[in-house]
């Protein structure tokens, strides 16, 4: 729930394009084309509160089971959606997964004093880095 949550919040890729094979029919009854490309903000999906009760607020819990059954699956789109979604999604999880888990099993991770600012581009980046102070755990806790 945290690595989803932290994904929603900053999602690595922020906007994808996709190509209509049909027309659309939007809900307001406008239509996209056939053959028109759309340009679809991954960041701006996850940041929107229509979409997302308190959009910046870090919340785990959105993605309990539970509460994932409320939404639309196309509310949390971090590694794209669909017939088109990444194909090492499950793989890049499961390593994110074992990472977090391997580090924090040896470290406690804190955040630095300096709040860092998002750099929008194709991918999702910190502007100068994102810096971390890491304090080994000592022998007893793992």
């Amino acid at each position: 729930m945290c690595i989803k949550e932290s994904l929603k919040l900053h999602p690595p890729v922020t906007m994808i394009s996709r190509r209509c094979t049909q027309d659309i029919v939007l809900p307001d009854g406008r239509i996209i084309p056939k053959e028109n490309i759309c340009v679809i903000s991954i960041f701006g999906v996850h940041h929107n509160p229509s979409v997302w009760e308190d959009p910046e607020v870090y919340d785990p819990f959105r993605f309990d089971p539970e509460n994932a059954q409320k939404r639309s699956p196309l509310a949390f789109i971090p590694f794209s959606a669909r017939p088109r979604n990444c194909i090492g999604q499950t793989f890049a999880m499961s390593e994110m997964k074992v990472a977090l888990a391997l580090t924090l099993l040896r470290f406690r991770v804190l955040p630095d004093d300096v709040e860092p600012r998002r750099k929008l581009e194709l991918i999702l980046r910190a502007e100068g880095g994102l810096w971390l102070r890491v304090e080994r755990l000592s022998r007893g806790a793992q």
